[in-house]
């Protein structure tokens, strides 16, 4: 797919978080493909050391999206766009900076802004949301995406499963985790995930971003679910990436799920390593697209992230 090139003029697309996991790997991308690109961020002035080469001179915007609920708030930062992509997320909440406003009410607003200028809004969310879930994380991203579709917008929702790569919280984790000669995981962690590379997720976020779609497009054609070619259990994940440090399994210790629930709340109450109540409740559901569009918008197959002879035996995903 081969997104749309106004003749004369470099789109800009406002990139919130354009300094986070995702984000600035979609600004790497998007300045790749020689779009111009505003990085909006909590705190711009910051931010020098995290944005990819060659996007230090990039434009910056000050947003805090806890603050920004109203539709009126965002039109002043989208006067001179011609594209939104939204890669804000919280893990857990901090004063004021709830999964309902964050994940809610702010994207909602924003999306509604869209629709009165007419430009494409690019929202990420996450795999997973269909299932029934008690997480107030999962809950918020359901229900913001409901939202942005009745927004009247040229919508645009991505949603990536696990993510690999250098900079992440979560993806340093897994990749520390797997070193542990010994692992404690939920006895009912059995759903399957389908890792890929942040790097390519940023490739697909900026080809989405100006993608042209017809105006009567219904959801399935807005919806892209993105993930990459291995379908694997997260014990099976660990296993694998152990074996390119030590050719030993570890042992793997399986947590009854109420006392694995119990530690996900504590790690959510002290506010330590990614591991959290909506991961949980994820870690039980398969999280792989049921139609993998990655491929579609790269263009290519996506890299592999764990080598093929360390997952023989397992069902690999349709490309």
């Amino acid at each position: 797919m081969q997104p749309t090139v106004q003749p004369g003029k470099a789109p800009t697309v406002l990139v919130l978080g354009g300094s986070g996991f995702i984000g600035r790997h979609a600004v790497a991308a998007l300045l790749a493909e020689g779009r111009r690109v505003i990085i909006a961020s909590r705190h711009p002035e910051r931010i020098d050391r995290k944005l990819p080469p060659g996007a230090a001179d990039c434009p910056r915007r000050r947003i805090r999206m806890e603050t920004l609920l109203e539709t009126q708030q965002w039109r002043p930062l989208l006067a001179d766009v011609d594209a939104v992509l939204n890669c804000v997320g919280i893990l857990r909440q901090r004063g004021g900076e709830t999964y309902e406003r964050v994940h809610h009410l702010a994207p909602a607003a924003l999306a509604s802004a869209c629709a009165e200028r007419g430009i494409p809004f690019v929202h990420v969310s996450a795999l997973g949301l269909e299932h029934r879930a008690r997480s107030r994380f999962l809950r918020s991203k359901r229900v913001g995406e409901n939202a942005i579709r009745r927004s009247g917008a040229d919508w645009r929702i991505a949603r990536p499963s696990l993510l690999d790569g250098e900079g992440g919280y979560g993806a340093l984790w897994i990749r520390r985790v797997a070193r542990w000669p010994l692992l404690a995981l939920p006895a009912n962690a059995l759903g399957r995930i389908a890792v890929l590379d942040v790097g390519e997720l940023g490739e697909a976020l900026a080809r989405l971003a100006l993608l042209p779609l017809p105006r009567n497009a219904n959801d399935s054609h807005r919806e892209f679910e993105l993930g990459g070619l291995e379908a694997v259990t997260i014990e099976n994940l660990l296993a694998a990436m152990r074996r390119g440090h030590d050719a030993r399994p570890a042992l793997c210790l399986r947590l009854p799920a109420w006392f694995a629930r119990l530690g996900s709340h504590v790690c959510d109450l002290l506010h330590v390593t990614p591991y959290s109540f909506g991961h949980y409740e994820l870690l039980r559901n398969d999280n792989c697209p049921r139609e993998n569009r990655l491929p579609e918008l790269l263009g290519r197959r996506p890299r592999r992230i764990v080598p093929e002879e360390a997952i023989a035996g397992l069902q690999p995903l349709p490309a």
